[in-house]
């Protein structure tokens, strides 16, 4: 496959070969904010692709920052929010090399962690965890995407990676993170796989 860099991610978002994108808002994000378990706050939301979540958060008043490594992603988010008159911060970067100088309230992961080879998890999630306040919470969408030859043979199959809940748990142990009790909501996703709603809060 071809080294997956910022041109990968660049080149897919310019031809629109983005198959993983809805065309609209993740219905969970739209549960989570109407349960009002997620409310106004500063919140980041890392991969954020064409912006859709980035745009529903704005509208609700949320202070967001948003990230892609992708210069066409971000230009997708942009006219989104320019269209609507509202504003969010973007920030084109790599995710493992960010450090922020102000916590964040929320942490919205929806296909960023699935989009990164599998050898940077442990650094992601070490940087969730640390742009997070105490007891600040990670709604994180954890791709439920299985590979033929990963499951038979051992091949690294991606992306999208698999996001088992058990590679989930160990990377957001319970020594950092709050857990809740499954079962956990499944969300059917355009690419006929699915993710489980996860939200942790840190300790």
């Amino acid at each position: 496959m071809k080294k997956i860099d910022a041109a990968f991610w660049q080149e897919k978002y310019r031809l629109n070969q983005t198959g993983w994108d809805r065309g609209a808002v993740s219905p969970q994000l739209l549960a989570w904010c109407e349960q009002r378990i997620l409310t106004p706050c500063r919140i980041v939301v890392p991969g954020c692709g064409s912006g859709w979540e980035v745009l529903e958060l704005a509208k609700r008043g949320f202070e967001v920052v948003a990230i892609d490594y992708a210069e066409a992603a971000l230009n997708k988010t942009a006219d989104l929010l320019q269209k609507a008159n509202l504003n969010a911060e973007l920030i084109q970067a790599d995710v493992l090399t960010l450090e922020f100088s102000n916590f964040f309230d929320a942490i919205y992961e929806q296909t960023c962690l699935c989009a990164l080879h599998p050898d940077a998890w442990l650094d992601y999630s070490n940087k969730l965890y640390s742009w997070l306040k105490p007891k600040g919470n990670l709604f994180l969408m954890a791709m439920q995407a299985p590979k033929k030859q990963a499951i038979e043979e051992g091949y690294i199959d991606g992306p999208p990676y698999d996001c088992g809940i058990n590679t989930i748990r160990a990377l957001f142990s319970e020594g950092r993170w709050v857990w809740q009790e499954p079962p956990y909501s499944r969300v059917a996703h355009p690419s006929a796989i699915h993710e489980l709603a996860v939200q942790l809060i840190k300790k």
